[in-house]
């Protein structure tokens, strides 16, 4: 008995389907009504015997046309999670609250909230920042930082809040050409990300920073290595106001950027001189340099091909003594990086495996205030500009990250949010349903460049604005006077301390003069500017 109910539960609805199949092909006289029930059953009768037959998926055989449920729920779960099942602070990697904000800015609607925070203020993980009985009024809220260092010859001033590096490939034609109209609207700049300066970046006239990865693309010899002729020519585009070498990125650190075949169109393979419909994938190391001291040699190079523009590195913080290493470097050989973005691994817009997601690299927090410290710490951090790279949404997570160390910030996901982005997750599928992040022209057509544009530069200038109010209400005159002090995080239900009582920061030159009394006195004395690799071990067996 036991065994034919089990019978019925697995075929129970295959065989009622071929049942009636059978008694509609056989008993009914042909009509409209016969034929509407044969175009419904005959599909699903066929599909069941499918199911049966094969031997892919088990689940398929044992409980034929039933076990397709489970890939329907499975497909429209995440909508329904977004939608309905979480609650406004607990979804990943951006909940609700925090993209109903971007959406606000950037529709320039109210971005107000009745009836107090949401927030649990008694949790582990709150920050705050305190205010000064004597407030201020910031009028001009177009806050501007210049980069670039004494071996600059054109300096640039960068707005606080820019767009971070999101490929021509990974994001669409329109896309791109709506976020740099956008940029020229309000003022700030776009990062390339590491596809080039393709023609849609170009088209509005917007600033470009150009990042330089390890495929080289657009300035890529047919060997796949660096080619400087066709560097200068582009990088002297009055455009092109800096320059950026991608060492790692936060999504994927130490991997390589990747594009997937489904998004690698004829004209993103000419761009990139690849392979059509292949999937694209970078090195996960550069062949231009090897050592510190050549990264520099590199950097000295590309300032000089590219006029005498600032140029930096891009990083997400993975090896401490390589870090310092660089800085021994540019002690050493007297050549500066004008900029270092750090990016943290909590970032990232397109695809990477798993496990680099999820657990490589360094935190934002970790890694911009150990940059920092590296810095400040050897002396050049006057001559230096930090960026900070990971999660930036609103104006306290840029006020958090100019406290903690950095200069301007920059945002991707978020301005991706302005474009319509409804984080569907389908970025590295090339089904897009918002016509972001596909190179589908079907898809794209949702995307309307004239309206989008101006939800990117309305967001900018909101939240700017945001930022203004934020720092006059510290008692600031500006957000360069942010400092680890004003920056509190609860410790506990019944304590707060202020973010310089829970992290280090090093004084000037202590790295120099003093480097044994700093947390980082082994990494120090590992880094060589001679090579990557650390001049003793850094494990347990060092202390051993």
């Amino acid at each position: 008995m036991k065994a034919i109910y089990d019978l019925i539960v697995r075929y129970g609805t295959f065989l009622l389907v071929l049942l009636l199949t059978t008694l509609v092909a056989v008993t009914s006289a042909f009509d409209t009504e016969r034929a509407f029930w044969l175009l419904m059953l005959v599909p699903l009768s066929l599909l069941g015997v499918w199911d049966v037959v094969q031997s892919r998926h088990t689940l398929l055989r044992n409980y034929p046309l039933v076990a397709h449920t489970r890939w329907v729920f499975e497909a429209v779960r995440p909508y329904v999670r977004q939608y309905i099942g979480e609650s406004d602070l607990s979804g990943r990697p951006y909940n609700r609250e925090q993209r109903s904000l971007v959406y606000e800015r950037a529709k320039d609607t109210v971005d107000s909230q009745p009836f107090g925070t949401v927030f649990d203020v008694y949790d582990n993980q709150y920050e705050l920042m305190t205010h000064s009985i004597a407030a201020r009024k910031i009028e001009d809220t177009d806050f501007r930082i210049c980069i670039g260092g004494p071996q600059c010859r054109k300096p640039y001033d960068a707005s606080l809040l820019n767009i971070s590096a999101m490929s021509f490939g990974a994001l669409g034609g329109k896309a791109i050409e709506a976020l740099n109209k956008g940029a020229r609207s309000g003022g700030f700049y776009q990062d390339t990300g590491e596809g080039g300066v393709s023609p849609y970046h170009r088209l509005h006239g917007g600033d470009l920073v150009w990042e330089i990865g390890t495929g080289y693309f657009g300035c890529r010899d047919n060997d796949g290595g660096f080619d400087a002729e066709l560097f200068s020519r582009e990088a002297q585009r009055e455009q092109v106001k800096m320059i950026e070498i991608k060492l790692s990125q936060g999504a994927k650190p130490g991997h390589g950027g990747v594009l997937p075949g489904e998004k690698v169109t004829a004209e993103i393979a000419r761009a990139r001189r690849v392979p059509v419909g292949v999937e694209c994938v970078s090195p996960a190391f550069h062949s231009a340099f090897s050592t510190p001291l050549e990264l520099l040699e590199f950097v000295s190079l590309l300032r000089e091909l590219s006029g005498g523009k600032p140029v930096g590195i891009k990083l997400c913080i993975g090896h401490p003594w390589e870090l310092f290493a660089i800085c021994k470097a540019m002690l050493k050989t007297g050549v500066l990086v004008d900029f270092i973005v750090v990016d943290g691994a909590e970032g990232g817009t397109g695809a990477a495996p798993e496990e680099f997601s999820d657990h490589m690299g360094m935190p934002l927090h970790e890694g911009l205030v150990m940059t920092r410290n590296a810095l400040v710490g050897t002396g050049l951090r006057s001559d230096i500009r930090i960026a900070a790279s990971g999660k930036v949404y609103s104006a306290f997570s840029i006020a958090r990250n100019l406290a903690l160390g950095a200069d301007w910030c920059n945002a991707a996901r978020a301005f991706m949010f302005t474009l319509g982005c409804v984080m569907s997750k389908k970025c590295h599928t090339d089904k897009c349903p918002t016509g972001v992040a596909t190179q589908d022209p079907h898809r794209q057509r949702g995307l309307v460049v004239e309206d989008k544009y101006l939800r990117v530069a309305n967001y900018h200038r909101n939240t700017l604005t945001r930022l203004g109010e934020l720092v006059g209400a510290a008692g600031l005159e500006h957000p360069r006077f942010l400092r680890p002090h004003h920056l509190h995080h609860r410790t506990g239900p019944n304590t707060i301390a202020t973010m310089d009582k829970i992290k280090d920061f090093l004084e000037h030159r202590i790295l120099l003069d003093d480097p044994e009394s700093t947390p980082y006195a082994h990494w120090w004395a590992a880094a060589t500017p001679d090579s990557f690799q650390p001049l003793q071990s850094t494990g347990p067996e060092a202390e051993t």
